[in-house]
C-alpha cells in the first residue's frame, strides 16, 4: 500500500482541534463504540457514532441511551442525531448539553434509505428550505458551546439539487461545518462520488471547514479529494469496513506520527479478533459480540487466502475461544495481497428513483398538510 505524502494538515471544528482532518462517517450498525475505539487504537481524528434519532433520545429509549454511551478513552465524543421536527432536534440536543453526551452534534441530512425519504427525512430535507434552516438554527441554539455540524448529500436527484442552498443557510445558522457525500439521495452509493461538487460547496461556503466524503479507499484517496476540491477534511464511511487501520494510514498521510502498517493475514487476523473482543465488551454478552462480528468477515479478509471453510465458522462463530481456533488455522505471514482487497467495499447499491411524500418537489416550503407524516419520519429505533 502507497501512501501519497501531503503537506501536514489540522482542522477546527468550533472549539475542537484535531490533529489530522479526519472524520469518521456514521454508519448504521457499524459505528458503535466497539469500532470507534478500533480506529481510533491506529489512528487520529473525529470519530461520529451511528446515527440516534432525535425523538427516541428525548423518549430516553433503553437502546438509544447505550448507544450515545462512549467509552471514558473516547475523546472527543461525537454524535449525530436525525429528526424532522425542529423542537424535537432542539430538546435531544439540549438533553446531549445538560448530561454531558457529546464533545460534537452532527446533523444526519444525508440518508438516502427509502423508510426515512419517503417521510421527507434524511436527504430528502434540504429540499425544504425553511424547514431545513430552522431546523439546523434551533439545534445551534440549543447547542450553545458544542460545535454543531451538518452532513448531507449533493440532493434528491440531478434535477433537484440543494448543496449549496444548505451549505449557506448552515453557515448563516451558525454550524461548526458542513460535510458533502457527493452523491445524490438517486445515486444511493453507486458509481462514482462528484468530486467537482464538494469543490462548488468550499467556494460556496467560506467561513467554515468543508469536508468531503465518498470514494475514499486509500489514504491516497483522501490526499487527492483535498487537493482536487481545497476541502478542508475528509469524511470516511465504507473504506474503512474491515480495514480500521486505514485511519492510521490517514494520520500519516497528513503528517502525523503513525505506525506504517503490514497488512499481513496475521495483522489482519489480530484487528479482527481484537473487534470481535471490543464488540463483547460493548455488548457485555460473548454471543451477541460474535454474532455482531460475522458481518465484518467479508471485509476483513477481502482477496487475503482464507478459504471458504473458515469464512463460514467466522461467520457462524458463536464464541471468542472458536474464533480463536479458527483463526489459529490462517497463514499469518501471507502477505497484503495488494489490489484485491483495495477499491468498494460495502453495498453501492443501483441508481433509483427515491422514495418522497406525494407532491413533495412541487414546492420547497412545507404545506401545512405535510406536518403530520413528517413527524412520522422519526423513526423508532435508533441506528439505522
Amino acid at each position: 500500500m502507497t501512501i501519497a505524502p501531503a503537506p501536514a494538515r489540522a482542522l477546527r471544528i468550533g472549539p475542537i482541534d484535531l490533529d489530522v482532518p479526519v472524520v469518521l462517517a456514521p454508519m448504521a450498525g457499524i459505528t458503535n463504540t466497539a469500532f470507534r475505539r478500533l480506529c481510533r487504537e491506529y489512528g487520529a481524528g473525529l470519530y461520529v457514532s451511528e446515527m440516534i434519532t432525535s425523538r427516541a433520545l428525548v423518549e430516553h429509549n433503553d437502546t438509544t441511551m447505550r448507544l450515545i454511551r462512549h467509552h471514558e478513552s473516547e475523546t472527543p465524543r461525537s454524535i449525530q442525531l436525525y429528526g424532522v421536527d425542529p423542537k424535537t432536534i432542539a430538546e435531544a440536543v439540549r438533553i446531549i448539553v445538560a448530561e454531558d453526551h457529546a464533545d460534537h452534534i452532527d446533523l444526519n441530512f444525508g440518508c438516502p434509505v427509502p423508510k426515512v425519504t419517503r417521510k421527507g427525512g434524511g436527504a430528502a430535507l434540504p429540499w425544504k428550505t425553511s424547514l431545513f434552516a430552522d431546523i439546523v438554527d434551533q439545534a445551534v441554539k440549543a447547542a450553545g458551546a458544542l460545535p454543531l455540524t451538518v452532513k448531507m448529500r449533493k440532493g434528491i436527484d440531478p434535477d433537484h439539487l440543494t448543496f449549496l442552498d444548505a451549505g449557506r443557510a448552515a453557515e448563516d445558522a451558525g454550524a461548526a461545518a458542513v460535510a458533502l457525500h457527493a452523491r445524490t439521495a438517486s445515486e444511493f452509493y453507486s458509481g462514482h462520488a462528484d468530486w467537482s461538487a464538494i469543490g462548488e460547496l468550499k467556494q460556496a461556503v467560506t467561513s467554515i471547514p468543508v469536508l468531503g466524503n465518498g470514494d475514499i479507499w486509500s489514504a491516497d484517496d483522501a490526499v487527492r479529494m483535498m487537493a482536487e476540491t481545497d476541502c478542508d477534511g475528509v469524511v470516511v464511511g465504507r473504506g474503512c469496513l474491515g480495514r480500521p487501520w486505514l485511519f492510521g494510514d490517514l494520520a500519516a498521510a497528513f503528517g502525523a506520527e503513525s505506525r506504517p502498517v503490514d497488512a499481513t493475514l496475521g495483522f489482519v487476523a489480530n484487528a479482527f479478533r481484537r473487534h470481535a473482543e471490543l464488540l463483547v465488551d460493548f455488548f457485555d454478552d460473548e454471543d451477541h459480540g460474535c454474532r455482531d462480528i460475522r458481518k465484518h468477515v467479508a471485509w476483513y479478509f477481502k482477496g487475503y487466502p482464507v478459504g471458504s471453510d473458515i469464512r463460514t465458522g467466522l461467520a457462524t462463530a458463536q464464541s471468542l475461544a472458536h474464533i480463536d481456533e479458527l483463526l489459529g488455522q490462517l497463514d499469518h505471514d501471507a502477505p497484503y495481497p495488494g489490489a484485491d482487497a483495495e477499491g468498494q467495499r460495502g453495498r453501492a447499491g443501483r441508481p433509483k428513483r427515491p422514495a418522497l411524500p406525494d407532491k413533495w418537489l412541487e414546492s420547497r416550503e412545507v404545506a401545512a398538510e405535510t406536518g403530520e407524516m413528517l413527524r412520522g419520519a422519526e423513526i423508532e429505533n435508533s441506528g439505522g
